[in-house]
């Protein structure tokens, strides 16, 4: 039997090009599919398919925008347990982590369909008694979405579903690592009723990507860009994008800190902090990178999160990739070669793949260290000790990220003077620092970058204003 071969969308219709290169899962090693290689000529394609639809999209009524987004949502439940397996296929994960994706990404959607009519200009009183004026809020046009593969149904989602929601059509180039799951979501909303070019998708190899991005990113009718993925390809894209003169939207990277202060419950904080770090196998922008803990209650803190560790995660978890996995294992051997100690984990255990690795806490981290400043992006955290509020704000800001963070304490007041004074774009008292939900806007500071996903902030990226005067 034939191997399925992931196509790209544009226009409407599916290309299955020539060349391609395989998919395989990271649990099991075996080949899940095959994805067509996209070239800077499908790009074009794309584009011009996106700016095509533009006026037909722009110009229907929100009303009628509304009930086609809302559309995805039915389909997705009808399509479920396909969704879901192309999500456990493709990343190696447990019907659990797929459910969770689809249940957010669900909520997402209504969420945004929802504030549809709520987008509105303004009618300013201009200096000229004789003059008039508005203000409107129009579309920006084609948007470029880029997104990642470590929660692909959210991520993805929302890369193309605010620009959608806003009026824009959209190109979507996903994942290598992920490309059925973007094939899926692009499906989804053709198939609700999204005229022919208004959402494309294209994946490509790594040999190409960087052509086929620069030219997706280069075109003039692309106006406006979203990617979510490494500081280190987001700095790329932003240079990109300035030579370019386009906005763009990031979301980045993350070092976030969990603060744990000597009046935590230290039951709730273990448990927040076990899940926050090592949620998705710490593949998360918001995962737990830092525990700084007051050195009143280590001791008694060090002793809980081992317990719940060791419940939570009884079996080695699965990366995307054995890179990943080696990366972690060099960040704990540079940190122990340094004077730092393992107070649970073994980078030297037998595990049944390359891709799998156990839960490591490192203590005595020092700033010399690598894992101390390099955002691992796996089943690795630290936990440094501290006696005074200003030695935790310190630590916790001494890092070029700034995306979450998570304060643990009994004081609201104490809570809320962390809160203020970490650099981070969100602050999470007494629960973990991975928290994502569609009421509140999602973003960065710092190297985690710059503009917003979610609720109103979401759509208002892909909205710009025009200005109208008039003589009465």
């Amino acid at each position: 039997m034939a191997t399925y071969t992931v196509p790209f969308i544009i226009n409407g219709e599916e290309q299955v090009p020539q060349e391609t290169f395989e998919v395989r899962s990271p649990s099991t090693g075996e080949l899940v599919h095959l994805c067509g290689v996209a070239t800077p000529s499908h790009a074009d394609a794309a584009v011009e398919a996106a700016a095509a639809a533009l006026p037909a999209w722009r110009d229907i009524t929100d009303g009628a925008r509304r009930d086609i987004i809302m559309k995805v949502t039915e389909l997705m439940e009808e399509r479920r347990s396909e969704l879901e397996r192309h999500l456990m296929d493709e990343m190696g994960v447990d019907r659990a982590w797929a459910t969770s994706n689809l249940n957010l990404t669900k909520e997402i959607i209504k969420d945004a369909a929802g504030r549809i009519s709520t987008l509105s200009g303004s009618v300013p009183k201009v200096a000229d008694l004789n003059t008039s004026a508005i203000v409107l809020k129009e579309p920006f046009g084609v948007v470029l979405a880029i997104a990642p593969w470590n929660a692909p149904y959210i991520l993805g989602t929302r890369s193309v579903l605010y620009p959608l929601a806003a009026g824009c059509t959209v190109v979507l180039k996903g994942s290598e690592y992920t490309p059925r799951v973007m094939h899926a979501i692009t499906r989804l909303f053709n198939d609700a009723g999204l005229p022919k070019g208004a959402l494309n998708f294209l994946s490509t190899n790594p040999a190409n990507a960087a052509a086929v991005t620069e030219a997706l990113m280069a075109h003039p009718l692309v106006k406006k860009i979203n990617f979510t993925g490494s500081t280190a390809i987001g700095r790329i894209i932003a240079k990109i994008a300035g030579q370019h003169l386009k906005p763009v939207v990031l979301e980045l990277g993350g070092k976030a800190p969990a603060i744990v202060w000597k009046d935590a419950k230290l039951d709730l904080a273990a448990e927040c902090c076990s899940l926050g770090a090592f949620l998705n196998a710490g593949q998360i922008c918001m995962s737990t990178e830092r525990i700084i803990v007051h050195k009143d209650v280590s001791a008694a803190f060090q002793e809980k999160l081992r317990e719940t560790i060791a419940k939570m995660w009884p079996q080695a978890l699965v990366h995307i990739n054995t890179q990943a996995v080696e990366r972690n294992k060099k960040l704990v051997r540079d940190a122990v070669e340094k004077g730092a100690a393992v107070l649970t984990g073994d980078i030297d255990a037998q595990e049944t793949s390359g891709t799998r690795l156990r839960p490591i806490v490192l203590a005595k981290v020092t700033p010399d260290m690598d894992i101390y400043s390099k955002e691992s992006f796996g089943t690795t955290v630290s936990l440094l000790e501290v006696d005074t509020e200003e030695e935790a704000l310190r630590i916790a800001n001494d890092t070029e990220y700034g995306l979450s963070s998570a304060v643990f304490t009994e004081d609201l007041r104490v809570g809320l003077r962390f809160a203020k004074n970490i650099e981070t774009g969100a602050v999470h008292i007494n629960n973990m620092s991975v928290h994502d939900e569609v009421a509140l806007p999602h973003g960065g500071a710092k190297a985690s970058g710059y503009g917003r996903f979610n609720a109103m902030a979401g759509l208002e990226e892909y909205v710009r204003t025009k200005t109208i005067t008039w003589r009465n």
